[in-house]
């Protein structure tokens, strides 16, 4: 992967943060007017409606028996089960403590490959990973009752979206970005009117609400496009640091909207699994260059 390939994703890191921050925020703002089912249904069908149009003008859409390969398959599972899990956290977590916890995915991508990808994993970065984790319990912080499942909703999403960006890595790079945000956009549309019923049943949108959902399902359209760029660009060891701006975003904006702002504790847990995983990549990008430079050694005579 040459630099201007790790420069290309990381700029779509960024974008694709910014825009999955500020669509959290609009998803936030409508929680109150409607269920998980709704909201995920009207802003995936706008989304969807979106993508297949560029999709089409772009003359991407292909064979739609890709979905069933096994790769592009266990992407759209994790997808679902990562959105899901987020949005319903969204409605009862503020936005900054959702974002943070979310941190602790590239910990969990690094996990995920050494345990299903056969990836080296040193001592070092376990610890790491270790107490990249400890960080989430501390903004956590379970009482005595145990974890609340606003908690447990966000942790399902970083497990769903680990899973999403390694498998992302797997699906064959003659595959259009846009195909593949398409399927996801359809599918989690499909997702969320089977839940509509059963999470509570349909409730009348305002015009305000309307406009918050299309808002949003524009930037995430956005996002679903630059996330799988960095994935497919950038080497997940440069780029995945980046994800970190998305930090700045929520912050600002659960300040500015919300009123909310980061207590002491929740600054700690910040501190260390951002710490944990910029101290991950460093010993990944070292561990690399170890094993280029012992494979562009000169064999002995």
């Amino acid at each position: 992967m040459n630099s201007s390939g790790n420069a290309r994703g990381a700029l779509y890191m960024v974008i694709a943060m910014a825009a999955f921050t500020c669509n959290d925020a609009l998803v936030k703002s409508v929680t109150h007017a409607m269920n998980t089912g709704q909201i995920l249904f009207v802003r995936g069908l706008m989304t969807s409606v979106l993508v297949l149009v560029i999709a089409r003008s772009l003359g991407a859409l292909g064979s739609w028996r890709i979905v069933l390969q096994p790769a592009m398959a266990l992407r759209l599972s994790a997808e679902i089960v990562a959105s899901l899990a987020y949005v319903s956290a969204l409605g009862a977590m503020p936005l900054a403590n959702t974002s943070a916890i979310l941190q602790s995915l590239p910990l969990a991508v690094t996990l995920g490959a050494a345990l299903f990808l056969g990836e080296e994993v040193g001592w070092r970065r376990w610890l790491a990973i270790a107490a990249g984790f400890a960080g989430v319990l501390i903004i956590i912080r379970p009482g005595p009752e145990g974890f609340s499942m606003a908690a447990i909703y966000v942790v399902a999403s970083v497990v769903g979206a680990a899973a999403r960006d390694l498998s992302t890595r797997r699906i064959r790079s003659d595959v259009p970005s846009i195909f593949i945000s398409a399927v996801t956009a359809i599918a989690i549309t499909l997702t969320g009117a089977a839940l509509v019923v059963p999470m509570g049943g349909w409730k009348p949108m305002s015009l305000d609400v309307l406009a918050r959902l299309a808002a949003a399902s524009g930037l995430l359209l956005v996002g679903y496009q630059t996330i799988v760029g960095a994935m497919r660009f950038g080497e997940i060891s440069f780029i995945a640091p980046f994800r970190y701006t998305s930090l700045i975003w929520a912050i600002a904006i659960g300040f500015l909207f919300f009123g909310d702002l980061p207590d002491f504790w929740m600054t700690v847990g910040i501190v260390i699994i951002v710490a944990s995983g910029l101290y991950t990549f460093y010993r990944e990008n070292r561990r690399r260059a170890e094993i280029v430079a012992q494979g562009s050694k000169p064999e002995s005579p």
